[in-house]
């Protein structure tokens, strides 16, 4: 049911994790493989390794932010990284990030001497200025991707910025350049907080904010590129359960990419989405992931096919959560009142805003047209 073609390559499910420190070396990707994840992204490996900050990763119960740059490996050690990585199988992307054409095309090469099944090319670091300029030129992005595609045999895949003005048009550069799938989105720039009392920022730089912070932002970016470019997509950005799996395919992903959960709650947490991705499939009749790809779409509309018709809120005949007033607060127009253990709704006063629909905890109201 789960087992997909994505780049190329056969993965027996569309749970790919993430690059990122928790697939540093040969030995967290080999334990990455075995937690059942359909394939596996190295952290991302650059020409010259870098020393690590400290502190460089926090987090809270919403996500995190992470200042490691790339991979302290340097190149050639990854021929022995990648050996250890694919002892016992299993599909290993290799994550590559350079300044150059030049840079990446050394990087990618060496990388499939060494046994890496595809490459993804990351065009954007949330950490510093330079990259995440580049990620927003698409001319940059085209021959970045073409010089790859033309040096080795592998799938390309390129890793999109969500810091961007049109992230379709570096999309479609990308597939102009022979790329095979865009994955989409990086860690976003960001400070995760401030300790008032000690007028200190979480981490004393900016970072890459990840989990639940993005998953809007993420999904926006994948539908935006499902309906403008003709190119696979793997999506990412907080992603903890199989149904946040499903909705990035029902947005056009073909397969996503999980990180920050990950590193939160353990491999384990693999074997957890990948079984509530299968149930939910199998409780709605779907047979294959390619079933469920795009399915929501068709009821993603621009704002200018945004109905103007008037609305209002409608009670159901279901009881009010016990103590609950969130509605009357929230509505804004005034229009909510409550009597007794039920709530009323003035449809002369309700401007059909739907906020009361996803306030309320019985999803006892709801919009008629």
């Amino acid at each position: 049911m789960l087992k997909t073609n994505f780049l190329g390559l056969e993965l027996k499910n569309p749970l790919i994790i993430a690059a990122g420190p928790w697939n540093r070396d040969g030995e967290s990707l080999k334990q990455s493989i075995a937690s059942g994840a359909g394939a596996v992204v190295t952290e991302s490996i650059v020409s010259d390794a870098l020393l690590d900050v400290r502190p460089r990763i926090a987090c809270d119960e919403n996500g995190a932010q992470n200042i490691r740059l790339y991979s302290d490996i340097q190149i050639e050690s990854w021929e022995r990284e990648m050996g250890i990585a694919k002892s016992n199988g299993g599909v290993v992307i290799a994550s590559v990030s350079a300044h150059t054409p030049s840079e990446l095309v050394y990087l990618a090469s060496k990388l499939e001497k060494f046994g890496a099944d595809a490459i993804e090319i990351s065009v954007s670091n949330p950490m510093g200025e330079g990259l995440e300029v580049v990620a927003s030129h698409a001319n940059v992005v085209y021959e970045m991707t073409k010089e790859v595609v033309a040096a080795v045999k592998l799938p390309v895949m390129v890793k999109l910025s969500q810091n961007t003005t049109n992230i379709s048009k570096v999309a479609k550069a990308v597939k102009a350049a022979g790329g095979s799938c865009v994955s989409a989105i990086n860690a976003v720039r960001g400070i995760l907080g401030v300790d008032i009392e000690n007028a200190q920022p979480t981490l004393s730089t900016y970072g890459g904010i990840s989990g639940e912070y993005i998953r809007p932002l993420g999904l926006a970016s994948v539908a935006t590129i499902s309906q403008t470019v003709d190119i696979p997509i793997c999506g990412i950005g907080g992603i903890s359960s199989g149904r946040h799996a499903i909705e990035y395919m029902m947005m056009g992903a073909s397969a996503v990419q999980v990180g920050t959960t990950v590193m939160l709650e353990g491999r384990k947490s693999v074997e957890r989405m990948v079984s509530e991705l299968e149930g939910w499939m199998d409780s709605h009749g779907y047979t294959s992931v390619e079933d469920i790809r795009g399915k929501a779409l068709e009821n993603l509309k621009s704002f200018d096919e945004m109905k103007i018709e008037p609305a209002v809120s409608t009670v159901k005949s279901v009881p009010c959560t016990e103590n609950c007033d969130k509605c009357r607060v929230a509505c804004l127009y005034g229009a909510i009142t409550r009597e007794s253990d039920n709530v009323v709704v003035d449809s002369n006063k309700c401007s059909g805003c739907g906020l009361c629909t996803f306030i309320c905890p019985a999803k006892k109201l709801n919009l008629e047209w």
